[in-house]
């Protein structure tokens, strides 16, 4: 019994004394390497070698320019997270157009980054009418889309959560413009009761919206959306308690790029041209002084053009009830009509 004792505490004492680091530690200065967890920033970390995969990616992303011109044929064969990259890439090339746009969008993306390129109400148009599933949208620095593009967007991208835009003085009027489209609202009925609308008459607007990223809004466009889309929350930030109860989107937050996550596995060198790379894009000066004053008289007048056409086409609509009303009432054949349908709707329905 005591040699077995003994055995197994010779087997602790050889434990303790094996030396399993296989790169023995360094003499000079009688340093000894930091192993202790307090000390783990210090020491050199691993970096993942990046995939095969990336790799590809990265290669085709460099030479994107050159196969443009295919890109329609060439994308009917990717997956839909590698046809995301490349329309990351060719943003951050400045490559991204309508064209590129629509040869890659997937029907299955839920994240669409156009910020600062060159795509236009068309080009967006017809991604919308792909990519239905659209939850978070970055239009922002975009000068060639209009609130016409982004009217067809929330006809067709019906999940469409957070958007995001500003950033230029064309997008900020962009984005004014836009809050008649984002109001959920009616369409012209006849009925004359709550009761007999029919659901599908109040399936305009962006319904599903809650979050707008829009940095540099003016405080008018802030109030009219508080009072008008109390809802929508405007420049969400971010907090452990979430908003409302509602935890904020990672989409939402104003110091994210929408599409980083899709090419955070790529080299950056892959957007670098000749070994220059190209420069990020940041929002220009939001100064109005880049417009001219003709251009301004424009944009306003189109504001207030838009924002009272709901005006008049309820004021039309209330002058065309009044006109039949009267004539019902100024008409005895057109009154006995209107009682003789209600006597036989009342019929019909003591019958059933």
């Amino acid at each position: 019994m005591d040699k077995g004792k003994e055995g197994a505490k010779a087997l602790v004492n050889s434990l303790h004394n094996l030396n399993l680091n296989l790169n023995p530690p360094s003499t000079v200065n009688n340093s000894i390497p930091i192993t202790h967890i307090q000390f783990s920033g210090l020491l050199p970390k691993k970096v993942k070698p990046p995939s095969l995969v990336s790799l590809c990616v990265g290669v085709i992303g460099r030479h994107l320019e050159d196969i443009i011109a295919d890109l329609n044929e060439i994308a009917m064969n990717l997956p839909a997270d590698i046809k995301m990259a490349l329309a990351a890439i060719a943003r951050r090339r400045r490559l991204l157009n309508d064209d590129v746009l629509i040869a890659l969008a997937d029907a299955s993306w839920e994240i669409l980054d156009v910020s600062g390129s060159d795509v236009s109400d068309s080009g967006l148009i017809k991604a919308a009418e792909v990519c239905r599933f659209i939850k978070a949208l970055d239009i922002s620095r975009c000068t060639k889309i209009t609130a016409t593009g982004i009217s067809e967007l929330v006809k067709h991208c019906h999940l469409l959560e957070t958007l995001r835009c500003g950033g230029c003085p064309r997008s900020d009027s962009t984005a004014r413009r836009c809050l008649s489209i984002f109001i959920p609202k009616l369409e012209y009925v006849e009925e004359d009761s709550w009761e007999e609308l029919d659901t599908k008459e109040i399936t305009t607007g962006a319904h599903s919206l809650r979050w707008l990223v829009w940095p540099n809004i003016d405080k008018n466009s802030l109030e009219d959306f508080s009072i008008e889309c109390p809802r929508v929350v405007v420049n969400p930030k971010s907090s452990p308690f979430g908003f409302m109860g509602t935890q904020v989107p990672r989409e939402a937050l104003q110091n994210i790029v929408l599409d980083d996550a899709v090419v955070k596995d790529i080299d950056p060198r892959t957007w670098t041209v000749h070994g220059i790379a190209v420069k990020p894009i940041l929002p220009p000066s939001s100064s109005s002084s880049e417009l001219s004053l003709a251009e301004k008289f424009r944009l306003a007048f189109e504001e207030r053009d838009n924002r009272l056409a709901p005006k008049r086409a309820k004021n039309a609509r209330q002058h065309q009830r009044r006109a039949a009303r009267e004539l019902i009432l100024m008409s005895t054949r057109a009154k006995s009509m209107v009682l003789a349908s209600q006597v036989s709707k009342s019929l019909n329905s003591r019958g059933s």
